[in-house]
């Protein structure tokens, strides 16, 4: 399975059918500034890495685009470049990234937007579309497993409880952290923030001291982008393609024509999210703080820890089907 958000994925599903079978394949780079004079493409020639013949057709992985709104689905449906097999419908509730608000923005006194109706998904005009759907955010509960099923669903995507189980890849003492705090206190406080990812997309942050959720750690960071995952294509003087990010140096960001409102409240995310598994950046001067993100049910997530401190995968799935499958155990006797 491939699993893509954070855009309008039209063109993956083609790219995944043309590799399945070792075609030549392209893929349109978004690039900042004016536009050149033909479409910016980076292209892959599979049969250039098989120089004593093309192998067998691959089995093409099943492609699900996580989408926050039935417009998409409805335009990527009609309009993607090949096979879509079912969506993953993300509520803002869910962790990491989540889609900015429909209409004009408003916020909270912590300053995270505000959700409306407008912003929940018609599942009725999704089902209509033909294809499974799963719903994700706010649903790793048994009750909401059920929920969805009872709504059409296939089932539920969740993230939250299997991020701080034992098999996750968060680093063990973090993750410990977490839970022996939220067991105390019933779970951790999760702001979206609006401003922390490069990006621009609003991004669920844990609120928990020693990381670079808390502002003054951050400050005291020394601001520097040297991994690029979230780095944007800009276009340079003379039609070339550059690379920048907002939560680089200042001087550079202005450097390369980015303006300093772009900079501001922005956060190396890259850096911070390879020390949540345990790989931070070990520089001369400081080793790279973690930046911990999770859905909202990390605010509630002590109803589920029941005063544990640790759990595995395997305890999240008994949760998470034991209302599903006690009563239809009951009905068959």
């Amino acid at each position: 399975y491939v699993l893509m958000g954070a855009g309008i994925p039209r063109e993956i599903p083609g790219v995944l059918d043309g590799l399945a079978v070792h075609r030549p394949v392209s893929l349109r780079l978004d690039v900042e500034g004016p536009a050149g004079e033909s479409p910016d493409l980076i292209h892959f020639d599979p049969a250039a890495h098989w120089p004593e013949g093309v192998p067998a057709p691959l089995n093409r992985p099943k492609f699900l685009p996580i989408i926050a709104s039935s417009s998409l689905a409805r335009m990527l449906h009609k309009k993607s470049t090949g096979r879509i097999d079912g969506w993953i419908i993300e509520a803002p509730t869910a962790g990491g990234h989540n889609a900015p608000p429909r209409g004009k923005l408003q916020t909270n006194e912590a300053g995270e937007p505000i959700y409306g109706e407008r912003d929940v998904v018609d599942l009725h005009e999704v089902a209509e579309l033909g294809l499974p759907f799963w719903l994700a955010g706010g649903t790793g509960t048994s009750q909401g497993l059920q929920e969805a099923l009872d709504a059409g669903a296939a089932g539920v995507q969740v993230g939250t409880l299997f991020a701080y189980a034992d098999e996750s890849g968060i680093d063990p003492i973090l993750k410990s952290r977490v839970l022996r705090k939220a067991a105390r206190k019933g779970g951790l406080p999760v702001l979206t923030d609006l401003r922390a990812s490069p990006t621009g997309f609003p991004f669920k942050v844990v609120e928990m001291e020693g990381t670079n959720s808390e502002a003054a750690e951050y400050e005291a960071r020394s601001r520097i982008c040297d991994l690029g995952y979230l780095r944007t294509a800009y276009r340079m003087e003379g039609g070339r393609v550059g690379y920048r990010c907002p939560a680089e140096p200042v001087k550079t960001y202005l450097a390369k024509g980015g303006t300093e409102e772009q900079t501001e409240g922005r956060k190396c995310l890259c850096n911070a999210l390879m020390a949540d598994v345990g790989h931070p950046q070990v520089r001369e001067d400081e080793v790279e703080r973690p930046i911990l993100t999770s859905g909202d049910e990390l605010q509630r997530i002590g109803v589920f820890l029941q005063g544990r401190t640790s759990y595995a995968a395997s305890d999240v799935l008994e949760y998470l089907l034991a209302g599903v499958l006690a009563p239809a155990q009951a009905a068959n006797g």
